[in-house]
């Protein structure tokens, strides 16, 4: 029986993202499952639930116990997208950014974390000239005692990581999907590499009852 990469994707099945089915990035690093698949699994052989931000949160909030549940083992939970229901332990609610000019979409580093080593905040802001494909919202107030790694100009969090709310780790970014951001041709495309480290330096924390340190 062939082995199971211990990071389960949720795939949302949206037309943009089909092609992560066949592609090797994805394949490598992920077990792929249809979203809907999420009430019959036997979660107990993975560490990471990396939910997307097209996924269906009617359905996450119904089952909302799955994620608290697999959290309260001392595992991971990374969310990218705008949270609209309340199924994500301590995630409160997106609000929309108030837009006056594309500066308001600029990504200031709040803590310097391995995830966004190396990273240009212009390449996180700006996309082929144009602002707001990173981030264009913000989840507040965050828990307290959460780790803001970035925000915008006025402080508000875009992407923080609780280790509060549950016994696991929660990763929260309010933008498009992280592990997306391959094949830029820019500093960006450093994340998705360095986040699958991290969850493999994080997870190792968890198990040895780090996690709150």
């Amino acid at each position: 029986m062939a082995q199971v990469n211990p990071i389960l994707y949720l795939d949302p099945g949206h037309a943009f993202g089909l092609s992560n089915r066949t592609n090797p990035f994805m394949t490598a690093n992920f077990t792929l499952v249809d979203q809907y698949s999420l009430t019959e699994m036997d979660l107990s052989s993975f560490n990471c639930i990396v939910v997307h931000d097209f996924a269906d949160q009617e359905y996450l909030y119904k089952n909302k116990s799955i994620i608290e549940d697999f959290l309260n083992e001392g595992k991971i939970v990374i969310f990218c997208g705008h949270l609209f229901k309340e199924w994500l332990p301590g995630c409160p609610i997106f609000t929309p950014r108030n837009i006056q000019s594309h500066k308001d979409y600029e990504i200031f580093v709040e803590k310097q974390h391995p995830i966004f080593d190396g990273v240009s905040t212009d390449d996180m802001t700006y996309n082929k000239g144009v602002a707001g494909f990173f981030s264009r919202v913000t989840h507040a107030p965050i828990p307290a005692n959460a780790e803001v790694l970035l925000t915008f100009h006025d402080q508000m969090p875009i992407t923080y990581i609780d280790r509060y709310s549950t016994k696991g780790t929660i990763l929260v970014h309010a933008g498009r999907d992280l592990f997306a951001l391959r094949m830029q041709n820019k500093s960006t495309d450093r994340i998705s590499n360095q986040l699958l480290q991290w969850i493999e330096d994080e997870f190792k924390e968890l198990q040895q009852g780090g996690n709150q340190s």
